[in-house]
This record gives structure tokens, C-alpha cells and sequence, in this order.
């Protein structure tokens, strides 16, 4: 408890000795940078693809040069006069997962990814660092960038997508600001839409502790429309013509479904102020994904819905992890070494507990606590989590981030998305 108070007191004693003012170094706009992540199992490169100029800015204006989720890989932004790191954000992304599925072990693969940071005044260097299989984070890129460069394309101006505001919090700059976008959804479907982006939102309002932190949200509904009903599925040869060319069988696992065309994403909301993403599957398929600081994709037509889209958001807004298991091994199953501590607050494999939900266990609780011991422990340490049946914990014998039928998130896990939400807004 001590220890993790400690730290707790310097790492916020630190933002507030490394922090700077917004207008110092930014202006009130958002520089769009698309990547290309490549490579197999063992081996990865960044190269830079394009950059645009988006005509506002709704990403965060505290913290700018600091994060409390490390992701998988983090890109950081520094004045090129100073060398000061001005901006960060930690992400995780499809070519990660892809990395641990046996595919990766016999072909190169490349991935699209965006990242939006605050459009600098001056010349700055931009960094992505990649984390590797030790925990430790490795330069993949770093890139000299000038505001001024004729190349960089200016987007979302005028005509943006159709969108309206669901949900009102504070102003775009005070505020998170959640997009929940349509796909497979056709013109005439759109009323259709507008229902399940309004069912998204009052779920995530249900559930703690999202429902006292509401004014903290704006959460926009936008009508991507899509040539053909539904998506993808290609196990049964079924391929369709959406507006983010979404599809089942993501690495050959049958309800994991995403999208890996980002840029067609971001250039549909370009002009729109946003900085998550959700979007919903107009599909009675069950399934769905959710990628850190990237995106949640979820289908509106499965009688779990409502609990599925929260628990993606969970994912793709807080970087939580996933905490069921699976007893005889899965595709994701390699995803997590089990002697290194994984970045996510809600699963460890108690290298290093401390830094994890160990302050809020009861005196005396058990590590590993046992599943038999589960009704006398709010919170505990349960073996099982993380797609591991064995190696892995989580704080919970259940949780939404572990099965449907959970009415709510976890304690370790309401911590966790609240420190979250004040980080980026306070």
C-alpha cells in the first residue's frame, strides 16, 4: 500500500514539474500522421505513409507529455529547438495481435495506422516506440516534421459526414470526445442506426464509473453510409461492400471482427471533433474487437449487444485487458509471456504486483487467491485471465471485462477508467 502510494505521489509530482501550456507549442488544430506497421513474428518496421491537417483539435489538453496506460507502443512528440518531449500517447494496434498468431511465423504482413496529435507551431520530431517481448520499448521510427510542408494535406474543411451530438458533456475541449460510427448500414437504414448509437451510449452511462463521470463525455453519432447491408463473412463466403470494409475471421478466429482499412475510417470523420472511436456492425453475427486508443468495432443485431459494446469500449478506451481464459488453449492464447508483467491495470502475472490493484486487497487475502474463496474476496488475485488458464490473474472472480452476464466492471477496473477519464480531463 505504501509503495503504491509513492508512486502514485511522484508520478503526479512529475506531471506537474514536466507539464507546459497547450498554446505554448500547439495551435487549435490536428496533424494526422498515417503509418504502415510491417512484418512477421519476430520483426517490424514503421514508415511513414502520409500526413493531413484536420481544422480542430479534441484530443487532450492536460497531461500532453505524459501517459498512465504504456500500450504497446507509444509515439511521443518533441520540439526539434529544445528536444522537450511536448506531446505523448500510448496505442496499441491489429499488427500486435497479428504478430502472435501462427501466420506471422510464415509470411510479412503490413498494417494501416493513424495517429492524431496537436498540430505543432514549430518544427518537431515525432517517435514511435514499439514494445518488444522483455517489456521494454524500442525506437521503431523517428521523423523530422514541419507544420509548414506543402504536402500535408488539409482534410474535413467542409462537407463533413452527417453527425449529430447524442450525448453532451462540456465544451470539445473540456471534454472526452467519442464518435460511434455506422457500418453496414444503408442510407435507409439510418434511422436504424441512430437507435443503436443512442443504446451504446446509455449503456456505457449504466455502468461505473462512466454513469458519475458523464459530464466528462461528448459522444457523436456519425452516418457512414454503406453500399450493402451488413458485413463481411468470410467463412461463409459472404462479402459485402461497407463503408469501413469490416469483416469476421480477423486471424482466422471466427467472432473477432475488424477493420483494417484506418484511413477510409479517419477520412470519414475528418472535420468531425473526435478522438475514440466506436462502431457499430449492422449484422446479427455475434462478435466483435476493441484495439487501445484505435477503435471498438461491435455488432448491434446479437442479443448481447448492449454488454459486448461496453465491454469493447473497455478495451479501446481504457486499455483493459481481456480476463477470461480459455482452458484448452486459443489463437490469442501467446499473446501475454507469463514472466512479463503485461501493461494493462487489470491483469498481472505478479512480476510486478505492486504497481498493479495489490493496494486495494483486504488484509490477509491469499495471492493467488483461490476461486473457492471467491465470496469472501471483493477483490483478490484469481488465476485464470488473459486467454491463460494458468500464469495469469485478474482481480475478480468476475467482471465485465471477463463475461456478459457480469453486471459491471470490476473495482480494479473502475480505478482504472477513472484515473483514466481525470487524467485526460483534469
Amino acid at each position: 500500500m505504501k509503495y503504491f502510494l509513492l508512486w502514485c505521489s511522484i508520478s503526479f509530482s512529475l506531471l506537474n514539474v514536466t507539464a507546459q501550456n497547450f498554446d505554448d507549442y500547439f495551435i487549435e488544430k490536428t496533424l494526422r500522421i498515417d503509418y504502415i506497421f510491417s512484418g512477421n513474428d519476430h520483426s517490424e518496421t514503421i514508415s511513414l505513409d502520409q500526413m493531413s491537417q484536420l481544422p480542430q483539435w479534441a484530443g487532450r489538453k492536460h497531461n500532453l507529455s505524459e501517459i498512465i496506460r504504456d500500450g504497446n507502443g507509444q509515439i511521443s512528440v518533441f520540439s526539434s529547438e529544445s528536444n522537450k518531449c511536448i506531446y505523448k500517447n500510448s496505442f496499441s494496434t491489429l499488427f500486435f495481435e497479428w504478430q502472435t498468431t501462427p501466420e506471422a511465423k510464415t509470411v510479412r504482413k503490413s498494417f494501416e495506422n493513424t495517429f492524431l496529435i496537436p498540430y505543432p507551431k514549430e518544427k518537431v520530431w515525432v517517435e514511435i516506440k514499439l514494445r518488444d517481448k522483455k517489456g521494454f520499448y524500442q525506437l521503431a521510427i523517428r521523423h523530422l516534421v514541419d507544420p509548414n510542408d506543402i504536402l500535408i494535406k488539409k482534410k474535413g474543411a467542409s462537407n463533413p459526414t452527417p453527425y449529430h451530438m447524442i450525448h453532451r458533456g462540456d465544451s470539445t475541449q473540456n471534454c472526452i470526445n467519442v464518435v460511434i460510427l455506422a457500418e453496414g448500414y444503408t442510407q435507409v437504414e439510418m434511422s436504424k442506426f441512430r437507435k443503436h448509437a443512442q443504446i451504446t451510449c446509455d449503456e456505457i452511462f449504466k455502468h461505473s464509473p462512466f454513469n458519475k463521470l458523464q459530464d466528462k463525455f461528448n459522444i457523436i453519432a456519425v452516418e457512414t453510409p454503406s453500399k450493402d447491408s451488413g458485413v463481411s463473412v468470410p467463412r461463409t463466403n459472404k462479402w459485402k461492400e461497407t463503408a469501413l470494409s469490416s469483416h469476421f475471421d480477423t486471424f482466422y478466429s471466427d467472432r473477432y471482427l475488424t477493420t483494417s482499412n484506418v484511413k477510409d475510417m479517419h477520412d470519414a470523420i475528418a472535420g468531425i471533433p473526435y478522438a475514440h472511436i466506436i462502431i457499430l456492425a449492422n449484422t446479427e453475427v455475434y462478435g466483435g474487437g476493441g484495439i487501445f486508443n484505435a477503435y471498438t468495432l461491435t455488432t448491434t443485431g446479437h442479443r448481447d449487444f448492449n454488454p459486448v459494446v461496453v465491454h469493447e469500449f473497455g478495451h479501446s478506451f481504457a486499455g483493459l485487458a481481456d480476463e477470461y481464459h480459455y482452458e484448452g488453449g486459443d489463437i490469442f492464447d501467446d499473446t501475454y509471456p507469463h514472466n512479463i508483467e503485461p501493461w494493462e491495470p487489470n491483469i498481472t502475472t505478479l512480476t510486478k504486483f505492486a504497481v498493479k490493484w495489490k493496494d486495494m486487497l483486504a488484509p490477509q487475502t491469499p495471492i493467488p487467491t483461490p476461486i473457492e474463496s471467491a465470496d469472501k474476496y471483493k477483490v483478490g488475485v484469481f488465476e485464470g485471465a488473459g486467454y491463460s488458464a494458468k500464469g495469469i490473474y485478474r482481480p475478480a472472480y468476475d467482471c465485465r471485462m471477463k463475461t456478459n452476464t457480469c453486471k459491471d466492471f470490476c473495482p480494479a477496473c473502475q480505478r482504472a477508467i477513472e484515473q483514466l477519464v481525470k487524467f485526460y480531463t483534469e
